[in-house]
């Protein structure tokens, strides 16, 4: 599954839709293990008044400080992976002929992009790349396939159960009405991205668990039932995983996520899927166009 919009939480658990066993309380965040790595002189200027735009303060401190953002940016595409650690502000300075505060400014740019992040008092090391997702209803292995990764999935518990408050009134049935629970993790090139709870009308989708559940979801609808999911309505909230949701996803706990309820519809405008996702935060972001109202 994947994100589109904001604000409210994940589905209550209920007597009868129970919530999977991995929300428990968190702990202190991980340290992540140090390393190094060089860095190549360039060409930024010999002095703080090298490469000046024709203005003074805030006007050449830009330019530098973009120049050196994107020399960062090369070296970690060709010399660094993710997690290395990026070299130190002192010998950046050194080598680019910069003030650490140039190279801080920079730094600090690319923390906010995404592009690395900092353990405090170890060093600021690079990011894996995010996957960005769009204002389109797409399947969680369609997205991973349109970025060159394998998509997958555990599946970690699949059982018929009763539809509580909450599910009844998000799929607009009837208390009670017999449900198909799924919990996954889903995985892009055997690695962790993303915990999944899906809930399913079992009288749309008849012999299901006996299926297998490790491929797409919305593929296994379509070719199986004739069921064309077409359009969903979804609330996306920043969290943090827990102890036993870190573990999963093999995150430190406290991890910053995106937490995201859907409720998907078919052609026909029949509540078919409601789903609960926990996306890591550090592989996935929302990107959106927004217009002004006319």
């Amino acid at each position: 599954m994947s994100p589109a919009q904001s604000s409210r939480g994940s589905p209550r658990p209920t007597e009868r839709a129970r919530s999977p066993c991995w929300r428990r309380r968190p702990l202190p965040p991980a340290r992540v293990d140090d390393g190094t790595a060089g860095v190549p002189r360039a060409a930024v200027g010999s002095s703080e008044g090298a490469g000046t735009t024709g203005r003074s303060g805030s006007g050449s401190g830009l330019a530098k400080h973009a120049v050196v953002r994107a020399h960062l940016l090369d070296l970690i595409r060709d010399r660094l992976e993710p997690h290395q650690k990026l070299p130190t502000e002192r010998r950046l300075s050194e080598e680019l002929g910069v003030s650490r505060l140039t190279v801080r400014r920079a730094v600090e740019q690319m923390v906010s992009e995404g592009e690395v992040y900092r353990i405090q008092g170890s060093g600021t090391y690079v990011a894996e790349p995010a996957i960005r997702k769009r204002e389109f209803l797409t399947s969680f292995s369609d997205d991973m396939r349109s970025r060159g990764l394998v998509p997958g999935a555990k599946l970690l518990r699949a059982e018929q159960t009763l539809a509580g408050a909450r599910e009844s009134w998000l799929l607009g049935v009837s208390p009670g009405e017999p449900l198909l629970h799924l919990v996954r993790l889903r995985l892009a090139s055997s690695v962790p991205m993303c915990l999944e709870e899906v809930w399913l009308l079992a009288r749309l989708v008849p012999g299901l668990l006996e299926t297998p559940l490790e491929d797409s979801l919305y593929e296994t609808l379509l070719r199986r039932y004739s069921i064309t999911l077409d359009r969903a309505q979804q609330q996306v909230r920043a969290t943090v995983v827990d102890t036993a949701q870190a573990r999963l996803l093999e995150v430190p706990a406290l991890t910053p996520a995106l937490q995201v309820e859907r409720v998907a519809f078919d052609v026909r405008g029949r509540a078919v899927e409601l789903a609960w996702s926990l996306y890591r935060g550090d592989r996935y972001s929302l990107e959106q166009t927004l217009r002004r109202s006319q």
